[in-house]
Parts: structure tokens; sequence; C-alpha cells
């Protein structure tokens, strides 16, 4: 049998979700953790929770989406772009989700 459920998601997430619940308070995230690994934890949900797949997102909808969460959307953005999990045009003028 396949550990795959019928939408073909895996039955096990690809990240610690309860270990990333654990970084927010009443929906908002409470610090963007220091340690990469940590980090990158959070950098996965934020992709997975925040934006979807195949669609094209504008610089402003990046960041209403991130402001939903933290203050300081622009490290997240940054962050986001320099793990590979959000991808932009040349110009800045487009982002898309990373598969």
């Amino acid at each position: 049998m396949s550990a795959n459920t019928a939408s073909g998601a895996p039955e096990t997430p690809t990240h610690d979700s309860r270990g990333v619940a654990a970084l927010f308070s009443h929906g908002r995230l409470t610090a963007i953790p220091r340690k990469a690994a940590r980090r990158e934890q959070l950098l996965v949900h934020l992709k997975e929770t925040l934006f979807e797949p195949g669609r094209q997102y504008t610089e402003r909808e990046i960041n209403e989406a991130l402001l939903t969460v933290h203050d300081d959307f622009p490290a997240l953005r940054r962050y986001l772009i320099t793990a590979g999990l959000l991808t932009r045009t040349r110009d800045g003028a487009s982002y898309q989700r990373a598969a």
C-alpha cells in the first residue's frame, strides 16, 4: 500500500508542523528563528500555507501574505527567495511558489 492519501499527499508532513506551531502565538509568528534548520522549517511551512502552487504573485501580494504572520515581511520574503522556496522574475515584478 502507498503511504499517500487519496489526494496524493504524504501522510507524514515534510516538516515538523508541531514544532513550527510552537513559533506562533495567536496566529502570529513570535520571532524569526536564528538557527538555519529551524528557520527552514518555518519557511517551508509559510510556503505551503500562504502560497498556492502555480500561481503568480505580485510583490505586494507576497508582502501582504507575509504581513499576516509577522511585521518583518521583507526579511521573510528575502529568506524565502534565498532558500529557493519562492522564485521571482529578474525585474522582481512577479513571484511564484517553487515546486
